[in-house]
């Protein structure tokens, strides 16, 4: 393949990551204009966008069984479908309400939603052995940069919500309305344009596996190596930590710096951070090898993860969390380097497996693990220094994970004294409008005309152990990132045993 042809198809897998960060950053940004038009609860918002995230990981796997016997590009061609099917149906939403009432909306929301993360996840199962295969003597370096889409992603659709997003005054008022989500929503379909045209009439290559013949069997095999097995289960902890904790960073440092707004401003800037060093991963893994890298960036990630936990002021929160961004940064994409370049046999299935048992950690015991820790360690505090302001705002029922129990507080009881009962009575006259009744909404409103009394004075309790939950568990989190340093450790120390780190091709792999 020329030159011309295995850039034009790298930059169109960024493209194709690129399309996916703006998807689910913009998406965060219109739920506000959804619950409006359509009237839906926050648990309903919830759950279309888990409609987002399901099966992502699942369809990587598969999709990477069939990838070299499919051909990229059929895949790719696919994914571009599938793409603006689901842009398709999402702005469908409207007219779905007007003609079915608000169950229409929501589901049109919410396939619109799931078809999306199954185009992406056709997009992530091509991309990575696709890129892989154009560059097999610099795999990291532009792995890298290719992952570089994912951060970007998140900048331009993030910056694009705050921009289109409604304005007020200090006194709450709006001056400026939102420009209408449907224009927000269809900002991804920019670069899944831009990612399908860079496609058109280009060649695709095959896998260094498949090119050389090896059966599917044989590529299945490589996925039972020792060495592959502990490469696994060490990008299942880099899915834990990097994946699960963007799910609650924003949350959590919002909370230590007393304003949600200041928490995104902060992930914005670490993922243009991320965005920046990705493309200077190459001189670095020249210089320290791919997993010398790896070994720095767990170290680092456990750093930063530790000095968040002891933040107090928005400086130290901004140094942690620089600290902490430099660390996860190369985590994802040089892993996905080491699999190839030890095991060239396995294809396009051996970096699926990794990709998707990365995904699956970081959505079945990433996010829930992280978010147990908060409401664990949350309600312990709250007990200890307001027994009182606890047994108001806990939870119904208790959570249990890792043989460890509690139970944590009530969110949608925090989340009235939060905004003093505006959602509360908002879907109230939503319900009544539509004659309908909720007994979750009717006990909630019960339950806030007794609390409403102390609702000043449980505010502070209640905000100091959010704090303490938040940065209780991301302290223990960073012990993940420890341990992953001390694989990295023995994983040098092995190689150095025999001769050192270096790429192998399918004909030298045993």
């Amino acid at each position: 393949m020329n030159e011309t042809n295995r850039m034009r198809l790298l930059w169109a897998g960024f493209m194709a990551i690129l399309a996916a960060g703006v998807g689910y950053s913009v998406r965060g940004g219109i739920l506000g204009q959804w619950a409006d038009q359509f009237g839906f609860t926050m648990t309903e918002l919830g759950g279309i966008t888990g409609g987002g995230l399901t099966g992502f990981g699942i369809v990587i796997i598969l999709s990477s069984l069939i990838a070299d016997k499919i051909g990229y590009g059929k895949l790719m061609l696919l994914a571009f479908g599938l793409h603006f099917i689901s842009a398709v149906i999402t702005l469908a939403a409207p007219y779905a309400f007007a003609s079915g009432g608000k169950d229409a909306a929501y589901n049109c929301l919410f396939w619109g939603m799931f078809i999306f993360a199954v185009g992406n996840g056709l997009c992530e199962a091509v991309v990575n052995p696709l890129t892989a295969t154009l560059f097999p003597n610099d795999k990291a370096k532009y792995l890298n940069i290719l992952h570089a889409g994912w951060p970007a992603g998140l900048v331009l659709g993030g910056l694009a919500s705050a921009f289109m997003a409604a304005k007020t005054n200090d006194a709450g008022a709006v001056i400026s309305p939102a420009i209408d989500w449907k224009i927000q929503m269809s900002l991804f379909l920019v670069p899944v344009v831009l990612y399908g045209g860079m496609l058109f009439g280009q060649r695709f290559p095959k896998s260094e596996a498949a090119d050389a013949g090896v059966s599917l069997g044989k590529m299945i095999g490589t996925l039972f190596a020792p060495l592959m097995i502990v490469l696994l289960v060490t990008h299942a902890l880099v899915g834990y930590v990097e994946l699960g904790t963007d799910s609650w960073i924003s949350k959590i440092t919002g909370s230590i710096m007393a304003s949600p707004m200041k928490g995104l401003m902060l992930f914005v800037y670490t993922s243009l951070l991320m965005f920046a060093l990705r493309f200077v991963a190459g001189p670095i893994v020249h210089k320290i090898s791919p997993l010398g890298l790896l070994l720095v960036s767990a170290i680092l990630g456990a750093t930063g993860l530790t000095l968040l936990g002891h933040a107090q002021t928005g400086v130290f929160c901004v140094v942690a969390a620089t600290i902490y961004a430099c660390g996860k940064t190369f985590l994802w994409p040089t892993m996905l380097a080491v699999v190839s370049e030890q095991f060239p046999k396995g294809g396009a299935i051996a970096i699926g497996m990794l990709g998707g048992v990365g995904m699956l950690s970081a959505g079945l015991l990433g996010g829930p693990a992280i978010g147990f820790k908060q409401d664990y360690n949350a309600s312990k505090h709250l007990q200890e220094t307001s027994p009182a302001t606890y047994d108001r705002y806990k939870a119904g029922k208790a959570n249990a994970m890792f043989g460890y129990s509690a139970v944590g507080l009530d969110g949608a009881k925090v989340g009235v004294l939060e905004d003093s009962g505006k959602e509360l009575k908002r879907s109230g006259e939503i319900l009544a409008k539509e004659g309908k009744k909720d007994d979750n909404q009717a006990a909630l409103a019960a339950w806030w005309q007794g609390a409403q009394a102390s609702a000043e004075a449980d505010r502070k309790p209640i905000q100091e152990a959010t704090v303490f939950g938040g940065q209780t568990a991301l302290k223990i989190t960073a012990y993940v990132p420890m341990i992953m340093a001390g694989i990295f450790l023995l994983l040098l120390i092995y190689f150095k045993s025999i001769g050192g780190y270096r790429a192998l091709t399918v004909a030298e792999e045993k």
